[in-house]
């Protein structure tokens, strides 16, 4: 029946999926138009004003670039399906072997910032959450949400040379860059990333767990004297998630495009610095396959969110789909 939780369900998935193609047709065209974007001719440009005119005509016929604009599309199109993302101008190698080999180091730094992210943000934001209810602590409360605005309004990147020059260069206690001393070498760059989003993270749990202390079943809890424990962990923190859980989604994403620059810090061997190197050589196909690779992560991600909000709330959620 259309009116059940179950007819919306079938509602939401097909919303939600049908958007998530709306969102992966306009990335795909978005990233097929870039290359055509570029003033002037894009293999000369790579390839320099000095390069043979023979030379520069093979390499567009090799691209194929100089068929119609639509049956470059098609034929970009019909390459993604069959996983081809093109040839690197440059290197002449397919522009997926080049991605695949970066996107492990990227993907793990951006997991694990995230990870940890969660871990400094919850429990962080439910401990102040407590001290400061009912408008205690006034000193703490306020300390609190200034140095979280002011930390999460830092770039990482910044924080990262911050890192390098304290922890790196002055006390020399972890590596500089690199990613060849194991798990030494993550932890400058995954604190430069998770830093600011975990303060963020922790002002929203804070904010979303006073809220739900004072609800109605919360003071029905503690009337039944109720372990404080089991009342914060057990019947509060599960429903001040949801709001985290969107903001997380979000940071999550951000997060790896944020490791653009945190990479290029830290000479970090992921798609940000080969995104960043891409760029500066013009090897323009490279730089469309990795801005698609990010915009996919992103749309991904975003859906997974919006499944799990469903999932742990789905009568709301569900039904406002």
């Amino acid at each position: 029946m259309p009116g059940t939780l179950g007819g919306r369900w079938t509602q939401f998935a097909l919303r939600r999926g049908g958007r998530l193609l709306v969102s992966l047709f306009v990335l795909v065209t978005a990233a097929f138009l870039m290359i055509h974007l570029v003033p002037g001719d894009p293999v000369r440009a790579a390839l320099g004003m000095t390069a043979p005119t023979e030379l520069v005509e093979a390499r567009r016929h090799a691209l194929g670039l100089d068929d119609p604009l639509l049956t470059q599309y098609l034929d970009y199109v019909g390459g993604l399906f069959r996983g081809d993302l093109g040839e690197s101008i440059q290197t002449q190698l397919p522009v997926g072997e080049t991605i695949g080999r970066r996107l492990g180091a990227t993907v793990s730094l951006g997991l694990i910032a995230f990870v940890l992210a969660l871990l400094i943000a919850v429990p962080l934001g439910v401990c102040v959450a407590v001290a400061t209810r009912r408008g205690r602590r006034q000193r703490t409360s306020l300390g609190f949400a200034s140095g979280s605005v002011v930390i999460g309004s830092i770039p990482d990147f910044l924080i990262g040379v911050v890192l390098v020059a304290v922890f790196a260069v002055g006390l020399g206690w972890l590596p500089v860059a690199g990613r060849e001393d194991g798990a030494a070498s993550y932890v400058l760059p995954v604190l430069a990333l998770a830093i600011g989003p975990a303060a963020m993270l922790a002002r929203i749990v804070r904010v979303e767990m006073i809220s739900v202390l004072e609800s109605d079943y919360i003071r029905t809890a503690r009337a039944k004297r109720l372990p404080a424990r089991r009342i914060h962990l057990v019947h509060a923190l599960p429903n001040a998630v949801t709001a985290t859980l969107t903001l997380g989604g979000m940071l999550l994403a951000s997060m790896v495009a944020g490791t653009v620059l945190v990479e290029n810090v830290f000479a970090w061997p992921g798609l940000g610095s080969t995104i960043v190197s891409s760029i500066v050589t013009k090897d323009y196909p490279v730089v469309q396959g990795t801005v698609l690779v990010y915009g996919v992560i992103v749309l991904l991600v975003n859906t997974l969110v919006d499944v799990a909000l469903a999932v742990l709330d789905p009568r709301s959620t569900v039904g406002e789909a």
